[in-house]
């Protein structure tokens, strides 16, 4: 079969014809992958982002974490999920063997492997995954629109950190997809506003605009003060959740938040990024770090896809075979896309 790995440190990603996966051992499933998403995690371990690094252990390994599968085949032990079932995966992969484990308390496991990171993943027409990490999907969910759980599960973390209460105005730093997911469950939360800003986004303010949201800010069009500023006007934000990795938005976006006010950082940042201690220091302000959502909240979120597929469905803006999957990646790199799905049944097709 045909995967797409990253073989050595340094750029790029190889298609590659590797052998199929073996018949799942105990407590495993094998899956027919129906749909895989680009993420940017994926854009950072092609361009080897130095905060990537840690990969180079598990190389050569098969990338793709947002992903939907069908059950084809189930190891020893594995109970609840039927043959053909509809399932999304945590790319999270716990030990079950450390204290936090033993404790009942997976979300704190010292020794987790990431699928697609460092341990083979989705961007093939199977994979190998340990059956506690799939996620059955209700029946009548697409399973392009599936394969966006992982990171919708990011992003409702994200306004989980920043406790957007009822009535809260929310400034999202950041149109791409985990900033639209973010912007979503800020509504859902009760967020008297959402404000979305970013920068040459043009593309994604049109998706943005599709799911209801009218409140958007390109910086391309004056800065980031400039663009701010009529919003500011009314007052500071209750919450700024930052969904970019890029360091020059940290400091205004503090600017912009209110005393008592919660910054959010979900962006993966490569380098450090100063802060004006002081000025945070009297403001009461507060910055939180938001990444991977717990396990529980997984079923949430598929429930919240159920009700509100047709307005997620906007998201996903391109599809390519598995042999146009680094096409699919320049598409999610120069911000034509939001969400680009590489889907290996498409190849038929080709």
């Amino acid at each position: 079969m045909h995967a797409l790995r990253k073989l050595k440190p340094g750029c790029g990603l190889d298609l590659q014809d590797i052998a199929p996966p073996p018949a799942p051992g105990p407590g495993e499933v094998l899956l027919k992958v129906k749909s895989s998403g680009v993420c940017g995690t994926d854009l950072h371990i092609d361009e080897w982002t130095p905060s990537y690094h840690f990969v180079t252990a598990a190389l050569p390994v098969t990338v793709g974490h947002e992903f939907s599968g069908e059950v084809a085949a189930r190891g020893e032990g594995v109970a609840g999920l039927p043959l053909q079932q509809l399932v999304a995966v945590r790319p999270s992969v716990v030990c079950g063997r450390c204290e936090a484990c033993l404790a009942g308390q997976p979300d704190a496991c010292v020794t987790r492997r990431g699928i697609g990171v460092t341990r083979d993943g989705g961007f093939a027409p199977w994979v190998l995954v340990p059956a506690r990490n799939c996620v059955p999907i209700p029946a009548g969910v697409d399973a392009e629109v599936a394969a966006l759980t992982e990171p919708l599960t990011v992003s409702h973390e994200a306004v989980r950190t920043g406790n957007v209460q009822r009535g809260d105005r929310v400034l999202v730093l950041g149109p791409g997809n985990i900033g639209q997911g973010i912007a979503i469950f800020a509504w859902a939360a009760g967020a008297r506003q959402v404000v979305v800003a970013g920068h040459g986004d043009a593309a994604r303010f049109e998706v943005l605009r599709k799911m209801g949201f009218t409140d958007l800010i390109d910086f391309a069009d004056g800065g980031m003060e400039q663009g701010l500023t009529p919003y500011l006007q009314e007052g500071k934000f209750d919450v700024v959740i930052e969904a970019t990795g890029a360091a020059a938005v940290i400091e205004p976006a503090l600017r912009a938040l209110k005393t008592h006010g919660v910054l959010v950082i979900t962006g993966i940042h490569a380098a450090p990024v100063p802060i004006d201690l002081t000025a945070l220091v009297r403001q009461h302000q507060q910055i939180r770090g938001s990444y991977r959502a717990p396990e529980q909240a997984w079923p949430e979120v598929v429930e919240f896809m159920r009700n509100q597929q047709e307005t997620l469905r906007h998201m996903i803006t391109h599809r390519v075979p598995l042999s146009l999957a680094y096409e699919g990646f320049a598409l999610a790199r120069s911000k034509v896309a939001t969400k680009v799905m590489v889907q290996p049944e498409l190849e038929a097709a080709v």
